[in-house]
């Protein structure tokens, strides 16, 4: 992969993890807190919890794709970026242009997907 390439992939994948940060500080400025007093009933307490576990279990995801991002970009600086995991090939340009964090070449992905399916 040559220098353009692997720059424009880093700078995709520091945009998508500013993103991410940007949201879980968000998340912790202004979704953290509960004021009951806000609230005139039980419903609308229910409602607002609701949506705070929502919330939170999407930080949670985020949290699984921030790592993969980080670990992309310690790829690129060891030169190691677009190389399958599994078998080693390079990753086609287009499926990292879809998923520039992806460890896995399709054919891998699709074996490990086939795999989960049958084995849970």
């Amino acid at each position: 992969m040559n220098k353009a390439t692997t720059k424009k992939f880093k700078a995709l994948l520091t945009e998508k993890r500013e993103e991410i940060l940007k949201k879980a500080k968000q998340t912790l400025e202004q979704d953290m807190t509960l004021d009951t007093d806000d609230l005139p009933d039980e419903m609308d307490l229910a409602s607002s919890e609701y949506l705070q576990s929502f919330t939170f279990r999407l930080r949670g995801r985020e949290k699984g794709f921030l790592d993969k991002i980080e670990r992309a970009l310690q790829k690129i600086e060891e030169g190691t970026f677009g190389v399958c995991e599994e078998c080693s090939e390079e990753i086609s340009a287009k499926r990292l242009e879809a998923r520039p964090e992806t460890n896995l070449c399709i054919r891998c992905k699709e074996d490990q997907e086939r795999h989960e399916k049958d084995y849970g």
